[in-house]
């Protein structure tokens, strides 16, 4: 790296001032900084097996109010993949162990709305779990009161919701749109 850019590690000791945050999945084929073409320092990132955003995920919700409060980002993107291992895992019959518990919340989002699944053969249901999943995240970041109490002081964050296609390294963006919530008001007050 220093032959090619002298200044590069000098570059990454001064700040850290990233504009995104990238929730996505654990898959090593699923980079965040390569597929944007983004440097080191240029992205926050956070994953997870199948880019989940639960209301009880400390590791989540810390990385979360670290980008948005001190760090300042400006779009949070929940970027699933076509071809996820916890959505296909999701859809099977058999136990995989502890990620069971994990995966409880995709299951979830297939069970409450079974008839969007008729008639499509296995992949396509995979990719619509896929799609589906990553609507649900992008509602969790939207709902945590990290997010609501942003809105509330004016900081301003684009929530995207992303789906990645391994096969041609293409982004298709689902365009979420937030639900209008009500003001936050801490408990506290």
């Amino acid at each position: 790296m220093q032959a090619a850019e002298p200044d590069f590690f000098k570059k990454l000791v001064d700040v850290q001032n990233p504009k995104y945050l990238w929730i996505g999945c654990s898959d090593s084929r699923v980079p965040a900084n390569q597929i944007l073409g983004l440097e080191p320092g240029e992205i926050f990132v956070h994953r997870n097996v199948a880019n989940l955003v639960n209301h009880t995920d400390f590791n989540c919700l810390s990385v979360l109010q670290y980008a948005i409060d001190i760090l300042k980002v400006e779009h949070i993107m929940v970027v699933g993949h076509y071809g996820c291992g916890g959505v296909r895992a999701a859809f099977r019959k058999r136990e995989y162990g502890f990620v069971d518990n994990w995966l409880q919340h995709v299951r979830a989002i297939h069970r409450r709305q079974p008839e969007r699944f008729e008639g499509l053969d296995q992949t396509a249901k995979e990719e619509l779990l896929c799609e589906l999943n990553v609507i649900d995240q992008a509602r969790h970041v939207d709902e945590t009161s990290i997010a609501q109490a942003a809105r509330q002081r004016g900081q301003m964050v684009k929530i995207h919701g992303w789906v990645y296609r391994l096969s041609n390294g293409l982004i298709q963006d689902l365009n979420f749109q937030p639900q209008p919530q009500p003001a936050y008001r801490p408990s506290c007050e």
